[in-house]
């Protein structure tokens, strides 16, 4: 019965496996409520900066922030938001699908590309295709921090405020529903006014807006769309960690269910070796009896 033995330890590791990757499930499912609830959370004050941005672009048209202006240059930043785990099914394989097309089409462009990765996987990523990166933030468990992120995008911002870079995108999943992940490569700068403006425009009608700016419209304006950058950032994070969890019970969930299928077929298996062993020993018993 060697045979039936290995087959007993096969089974015992699938259920070991099941036991795990059921555990697995459960946690993600406690985390995903808290994450969406954070991230529908942030929709409408990031909804609401937008509108804010929007339309202080357009009501004051004589001052424009340099991450309104278009810079002349053959360099682009990529910002590239991924989990630090994984075990979340193909939820970072289809994000780094479009980084890989959007690095390939600014190449094909002439256009050199820097990277802040913001999640382990992206950083390995980046490091294997031999992106350069600039900065990075890892490890920023369940809940992200605006501190946290802001150290590493502003070397980015900065530089596109110097001219450095003509272009700035942004890399992430955006959450649809428990069961859908949409992954997303928007343009962060330039921010034009007339895009945002047709961002807003679904919340209902636009009207036209002015404003009494204190202390001047250039530090209002300066203040407004670094904190209007930001909060796009931190969506993004808050949207792709509401993704990950998602991803990960789906995906865990289904690993239970495989291993119980296994499960299955390999407890057949070892009846049909159990039960040929006992027909052998009986025919031998049966055949030693008709002998004598």
């Amino acid at each position: 019965m060697a045979a039936g033995k290995e087959i007993r330890g096969k089974i015992k590791s699938v259920e070991n496996t099941k036991k795990i990757t059921k555990a697995m499930e459960m946690v993600a499912a406690s985390k995903m409520r808290k994450a969406q609830q954070r991230m529908r959370a942030a929709r409408p004050y990031a909804e609401m900066v937008r509108n804010i941005a929007s339309n202080l672009g357009q009501a004051n048209p004589e001052y424009k922030h340099p991450f309104m202006r278009m810079n002349d240059s053959k360099v682009a930043g990529v910002i590239v938001v991924t989990t630090d785990k994984g075990l979340c099914g193909g939820l970072n394989t289809n994000v780094l699908r479009n980084v890989t097309a959007k690095l390939r089409e600014l190449q094909g462009a002439g256009v050199t590309t820097q990277a802040v990765a913001i999640g382990n996987k992206g950083l390995g990523f980046l490091n294997r295709v031999g992106a350069k990166v600039v900065s990075h933030a890892t490890q920023l468990g369940d809940t992200p921090h605006l501190e946290k992120l802001i150290g590493p995008v502003k070397v980015l911002l900065d530089a596109y405020g110097r001219g450095e870079l003509n272009a700035v995108y942004l890399c992430y999943t955006k959450f649809i529903n428990t069961m859908k992940q949409e992954p997303v490569v928007q343009q962060l700068l330039p921010l034009s006014a007339e895009d945002m403006a047709e961002q807003t425009q679904a919340s209902g009608p636009q009207h036209g807006w002015d404003y009494i700016y204190e202390p001047d419209a250039q530090v209002v304006i300066d203040e407004l769309l670094v904190r209007y950058v930001e909060a796009l950032v931190y969506q993004a994070v808050a949207e792709n960690m509401a993704s990950e969890q998602s991803a990960r019970m789906v995906a865990m969930k289904a690993a239970t269910d495989n291993a119980g299928n296994v499960i299955a077929e390999l407890k057949l298996v070892y009846n049909k070796t159990r039960q040929a062993g006992i027909t052998k020993e009986l025919s031998e018993i049966v055949a030693g009896a008709a002998a004598v």
